[in-house]
């Protein structure tokens, strides 16, 4: 082999190795600050893990304290009552996906009360809620999570992350936890809103605990192309 010729080889796989590690790191580092809304797998990442932008704490009467920790985790902590934050940045109303992981590090109470948009209304998905167990909407047809058709009792391990999605398309919001199905609900005839109180300061997305203290990541947002049909997509 010529000398040429190895040296072309050597600068070729230098060059692939470059590619290869930087790729690596891109897939690797949290997004930066200022582009939380940028694309990513499974939808745009809303919380960029390392500031609140496109967030603010909410000012709740007896609120704990929100931190940012290491590993792109939101921690909403225990206060008197509720520690949230809502979403600064235009939210999608219709056709849209929210995906999050949370878990509840201390407390007793709801540790994910995900509020988010239903055309000109907004609604509550509540983990864990009233002691600990109920989870369901609040709210429909004035009823909360705790006496609708959505409410059901689960039990909630502590420090341990659940997967959560929240789906809303034409006539129907549906939730699943760790990909099994929590809510399933057609909203036709029905009267959608939030729970009177608080809880209203996070419209129309925002996220809240209950004094618990818990913790959030992977926030994503992935838009759904709306079908003429309004059947939601698999």
């Amino acid at each position: 082999m010529s000398i040429t010729r190895f040296a072309v080889i050597v600068c070729a796989a230098a060059l692939l190795a470059g590619r290869a590690w930087s790729a690596a790191e891109q897939a690797q580092a949290p997004v930066a600050p200022g582009n939380a809304g940028a694309a990513a797998p499974g939808g745009a990442l809303l919380f960029d893990g390392r500031t609140l932008s496109g967030w603010r704490a909410v000012d709740f009467s007896g609120h704990g304290q929100v931190r940012i920790k290491a590993g792109g985790i939101l921690e909403l902590g225990t206060g008197a009552s509720m520690t949230g934050v809502v979403y600064t940045n235009p939210a999608p109303r219709m056709n849209y996906e929210l995906t999050l992981e949370a878990r509840r590090t201390q407390g007793s109470d709801f540790f994910c009360g995900l509020t988010f948009p239903v055309l000109t209304n907004s609604v509550t998905l509540i983990l864990g809620g009233w002691g600990g167990g109920v989870t369901g909407l609040s709210s429909i047809d004035y009823q909360d999570a705790s006496g609708n058709e959505t409410s059901t009792l689960r039990e909630y391990e502590q420090n341990r992350w659940y997967a959560v999605r929240v789906r809303v398309t034409p006539g129907r919001i549906e939730a699943w936890l760790d990909g099994k199905s929590i809510v399933d609900v057609n909203t036709a005839g029905h009267r959608l809103g939030m729970r009177m109180g608080e809880i209203e300061l996070c419209v129309p997305l925002g996220l809240a605990t209950w004094e618990t203290t818990g913790a959030l990541r992977n926030i994503r947002l992935r838009k759904l192309e709306e079908r003429k049909d309004s059947t939601p997509t698999p």
